[in-house]
C-alpha cells in the first residue's frame, strides 16, 4: 500500500481536462470569496449587535437614574406642598386678631391688662410638642 502512495501518474494534456481543471479552481476562487465576505458580513453584524446592546445598556442605565431623580424630585414637591398648605393656613390664621394675641402671649411673654405671666418649666411633653 505504501508503494501506491508514492506512485506518479502523469495527467492527460487536453482541452477538456484543462478546461475541468480551471473549473475547479474557479469554483475554489468563488468559495473563497464566498467565505470571505460572509466573515466580513459577520464580522460587521457583530459589531453593529454589540454597539447596539451598548447602547440598550447605557440607555437604560441612564433611564433608571432619571426615574430615581424623578421620584425624588416627587417626594420633594410633595413635601413642599404640604408646607404651601400650612403656610397658607398660618396665612389665614394670621389675620384673626385672637390668634396673633395668643402667639405674642405665648413667644413674647406679652400680656393684657390685670394678666400676670408664669413661667413654668417645661414637662417632656411639651418640649416635643413644640
Amino acid at each position: 500500500m505504501g508503494s501506491l502512495k508514492e506512485r506518479k501518474v502523469t495527467e492527460i494534456q487536453t482541452p477538456y481536462v484543462t478546461q475541468q481543471y480551471q473549473k475547479i479552481q474557479n469554483s475554489s476562487r468563488k468559495r473563497k470569496g464566498l467565505y470571505r465576505r460572509l466573515v466580513f458580513f459577520g464580522v460587521c453584524a457583530a459589531v453593529l449587535s454589540i454597539l447596539a446592546v451598548s447602547t440598550l445598556f447605557s440607555q437604560a442605565a441612564a433611564l433608571e437614574e432619571k426615574n430615581q431623580e424623578k421620584a425624588a424630585l416627587q417626594k420633594k414637591l410633595a413635601k413642599l406642598e404640604k408646607t404651601q398648605v400650612l403656610l397658607e393656613e398660618e396665612i389665614v390664621k394670621l389675620n384673626d386678631d385672637e390668634y396673633i394675641a395668643k402667639l405674642a402671649r405665648r413667644d413674647y411673654f406679652l400680656s393684657n391688662k390685670g394678666e400676670i405671666i408664669f413661667n413654668l418649666p417645661k414637662s417632656e411633653e411639651e418640649e416635643d410638642y413644640y
